[in-house]
């Protein structure tokens, strides 16, 4: 799983997701990415699981390339524990996901490949997401 190797505190807020992304809206490496078109948190599991579906889509084929990273610890406290005593232990990271954000990119296949590999991509993935192509933005509406 994606997390980082070292951080400067190891929990965080809740934080707001409002607005739209103004960073990474655009395919920048590949010919085609897949862009969010609502607003999450993206576990590392998630982004793993996408790779893998897309990877074995084009059968090794091309090139992908993953645009999104977990920098965010998620604490949780264990089941039965009383209310009080401090906040929880970090569980898993995730990547907030702001609408138009370009997450993975493809690189060295067809469209046709290209989307199907999106496709399966996508329902690995908590958000609605749509298909771009390089040139066009990934903005939201």
């Amino acid at each position: 799983m994606l997390m980082p190797k070292r951080v400067k505190r190891r929990k965080q807020h809740r934080g707001r997701m409002k607005g739209i992304a103004t960073k990474g809206n655009a395919v920048a490496y590949g010919s085609y990415g897949l862009a969010a078109d609502g607003r999450g948190w993206i576990d590392s599991k998630q982004i793993e699981a996408a790779r893998v579906a897309m990877t074995r889509s084009i059968k090794r084929g091309g090139k992908v390339y993953i645009k999104i990273f977990p920098h965010k610890p998620v604490s949780k406290k264990p089941i039965g524990v009383r209310m009080g005593s401090g906040k929880g232990a970090p569980e898993y990271w995730v990547a907030v996901v702001k609408p138009g954000r370009v997450m993975f990119e493809i690189d060295g296949v067809t469209e046709a490949q290209a989307r199907e590999a999106m496709r399966l991509a996508a329902h690995k993935l908590p958000i609605k997401c749509k298909f771009v192509v390089k040139g066009q933005e990934g903005g939201a509406q």
